[in-house]
C-alpha cells in the first residue's frame, strides 16, 4: 500500500514539470496572392505541398481592379487572420503585398515569385519602361462597364501569345485552358503608383524566373537586390508556381521558418512569463497539498 501511495504521490508531483516543459507554437498562416491573367487555382500545387507540411493556407481571389482597390481588399483579408502571417505574391500580386502588409505587425515575411516589387512612386508601367519585356506586344485592350457608371479598360493576353510569353514550360493542353479562363486586369493595376513599400521594413524572399517573358528577369533581379531579399533563380517561365511548385514551396517554407523563429516564445515575454510562473507556483502548491493529504491517508491505513 505504501509503495502504491508513494508512486501516486511521485506521479502527481511530477505532472507540472512535464506540462511546463512542453511549448506549443502556432505556425504562421500563409497567404498566396495571384497576379494578372490568372486566378487562385494557379497556386494549387503549392497549396497542396504547404498543407502537407501542416500549414494553414489562404489563396484569396485578387479583384484585379487596381493597385489601391486590390491592396485594400487583401489588407482586409489579413485583418481577419489571427497570429503571424507569411504573405506571398506572384507577378502583379507582388505589388499588392508590398502595399497590403504596410502597418500590419503580424506579417513577418514577404515572398515574391517572379513579381512586381515597386518602391514608393513606382508603378508596374514605370518599372516595365525601364526593363522592357514581351508583355507589351502580347496583350489586347477591352473596355468594360460596371455599376454606378464606372468604366475602364481590361487587359487580356492574346490567346496565341499566352504560352510563349506567360507559360512556355507548361503543356499546350494546359495553356489552352489558361487562355480561355484567364482573368483580365484593369489598366489601373499597372498605372497606379505605390504609396508604400512594406519590403523596406519586412524581411523578403524573391524567386527570379530566368526564362520569364512577362516580367524581365533583370527587373526581378533589380527589385530583389534593392530590397536585400533572400534570392533564388530557377529556369522557369513567368508562372513558376505552376511549372515548379516544389521550388516555390521551398522558398515559402524558408520564409515561414524565419517567421516562426522570429517569434519570441511565450515564456520569454515579461508579463506572460510572470503569469506562467505564478500559475506554476499555484499549481505546485495545490498538488503538494493534495500529496500531503494522500500521504496522510496512506500512513493512517498502515497504522491500522
Amino acid at each position: 500500500m505504501a509503495a502504491a501511495c508513494g508512486m501516486a504521490l511521485c506521479t502527481t508531483v511530477a505532472a507540472p514539470a512535464a506540462a511546463d516543459g512542453g511549448t506549443t507554437t502556432t505556425k504562421p498562416t500563409i497567404v498566396l496572392v495571384h497576379g494578372a491573367f490568372a486566378d487562385a487555382s494557379s497556386w494549387n500545387g503549392v497549396v497542396e505541398r504547404l498543407e502537407r507540411r501542416g500549414y494553414t493556407v489562404i489563396a484569396p481571389a485578387n479583384p484585379l481592379r487596381g493597385l489601391y482597390n486590390d491592396s485594400t481588399y487583401i489588407a482586409s483579408i489579413l485583418d481577419s487572420i489571427k497570429g503571424p502571417i507569411v504573405l506571398v505574391g506572384h507577378s502583379y500580386g507582388g505589388a499588392l503585398i508590398s502595399s497590403a502588409a504596410a502597418g500590419n505587425p503580424r506579417v513577418k515575411s514577404l515572398v515574391y515569385v517572379s513579381a512586381l516589387m515597386p518602391d514608393v512612386g513606382e508603378s508596374g508601367m514605370s518599372l516595365a519602361a525601364r526593363f522592357p519585356s514581351e508583355l507589351g506586344t502580347a496583350t489586347k485592350s477591352v473596355p468594360y462597364r460596371a455599376g454606378g457608371g464606372v468604366s475602364g479598360t481590361d487587359l487580356y493576353l492574346k490567346p496565341d501569345r499566352l504560352r510563349q510569353v506567360f507559360a512556355a514550360d507548361l503543356p499546350q493542353s494546359t495553356t489552352r485552358v489558361l487562355a480561355v479562363t484567364q482573368r483580365p486586369a484593369a489598366t489601373t493595376a499597372f498605372s497606379q503608383k505605390a504609396k508604400v513599400a512594406a519590403w523596406k521594413h519586412i524581411p523578403s524572399w524573391f524567386l527570379v524566373a530566368k526564362q520569364d517573358k512577362t516580367i524581365n528577369p533583370d527587373q526581378e533581379r533589380f527589385e530583389a537586390k534593392r530590397a536585400g531579399s533572400h534570392t533564388v533563380e530557377i529556369d522557369s517561365s513567368h508562372v513558376a508556381m505552376m511549372a515548379h511548385p516544389e521550388a516555390v514551396t521551398d522558398l515559402v517554407l524558408q520564409a515561414a521558418a524565419a517567421a516562426d523563429s522570429a517569434r519570441p516564445a511565450l515564456a520569454a515575454t515579461g508579463s506572460a512569463r510572470a503569469e506562467t510562473e505564478i500559475a506554476g507556483i499555484a499549481a505546485a502548491s495545490l498538488i503538494a497539498g493534495a500529496g500531503t493529504v494522500l500521504l496522510g491517508r496512506c500512513l493512517r491505513r498502515r497504522a491500522r
